[in-house]
């Protein structure tokens, strides 16, 4: 009798999110799936971006069977920290199941977002914590259950790409940009 052993999926669905109000004060909890269901629900979320040596930044195409904006470019890695977990502690594991990197992650900035996804009925209402980091070393291995495929890119080049196609991109992606690339600009001068 042979026995196979599979590793357990988690459904990422069902898991909590911490639900904010309009300060970002936490003030409940509930599982992703309706957090994400219309009208959506304001809560935590995260958007990592990575910059290389060259000032390049690692976006991600989202996989096909992601229940919100599958095949759309996006920055590094997205997810939700669990109610009360530390932003940056949650980014970084996303970093790692998504893509296989690690790396000093640091919080940069925050807004708040809303956007419905057309073509699969769900919305993200999120107050997203922009996360930055310097990839120096390793490549990505990205899960493709995640990630259907990554590039790097200079931030003016994906600017003038958000402006010709933004229907290829993230609703999100345009803000966690900004955000990023002024902080990684400032770091870069305040090192100097």
């Amino acid at each position: 009798m042979t026995e196979t052993l599979a590793q357990p999926l988690t459904d990422r669905e069902a898991l909590p999110v911490e639900l904010v109000d309009e300060a970002g004060r936490a003030v409940g909890a509930c599982p992703v799936s309706e957090a994400h269901r219309a009208p959506g629900r304001l809560h935590r979320a995260f958007s990592v971006l990575l910059f290389d040596a060259a000032g390049r930044v690692l976006l991600q195409q989202r996989a096909a069977v992601k229940t919100r904006f599958p095949l759309l470019w996006a920055n590094t890695c997205c997810g939700h920290p669990a109610p009360g977990e530390p932003v940056a502690a949650a980014a970084a594991v996303r970093l790692a199941e998504e893509l296989g990197l690690a790396t000093t992650l640091t919080e940069v900035g925050v807004f708040r977002y809303h956007a419905r996804d057309t073509a699969t009925g769900r919305v993200e209402h999120e107050w997203d914590h922009v996360i930055i980091g310097l990839l120096d070393a390793g490549m990505p291995r990205p899960d493709p259950a995640e990630v259907a495929a990554y590039t790097w890119i200079q931030p003016e080049e994906l600017r003038a790409a958000l402006a010709e196609d933004p229907a290829s991109y993230t609703p999100w992606l345009a803000d966690v940009l900004e955000i990023a690339d002024a902080a990684h600009h400032a770091g870069r001068a305040g090192s100097l």
